[in-house]
């Protein structure tokens, strides 16, 4: 199974901004009762893993590379067995 590392928005007192909450580039609401997006976060579902800054366009930079640097997931049982044949 591939890792996950899904970009979450959060107002000031680190409460969920809705995905229904639009913003401009910069985090400023543009829905009426959102106080803005104050951080985006990241966090991988490897464990190891997560990102907390206001630009969210670094975050996403950020996700993507430590995505990439992920193996393709667990090797097969056989790959893992280590048998000496002489």
């Amino acid at each position: 199974m591939p890792f996950r590392a899904p970009l979450t928005n959060h107002h000031s007192d680190g409460t969920p901004c809705p995905a229904d909450h639009k913003h401009t580039s910069s985090g400023k609401p543009l829905h009426a009762r959102c106080p803005g997006r104050a951080y985006t976060q990241a966090v991988c579902s490897c464990g190891d893993w997560e990102m907390k800054d206001r630009g969210k366009g670094y975050v996403n930079e950020c996700r993507r590379r430590h995505l990439a640097d992920h193996p393709e997931g667990p090797k097969a049982p056989r790959d893992r067995l280590h048998l000496d044949a002489s």
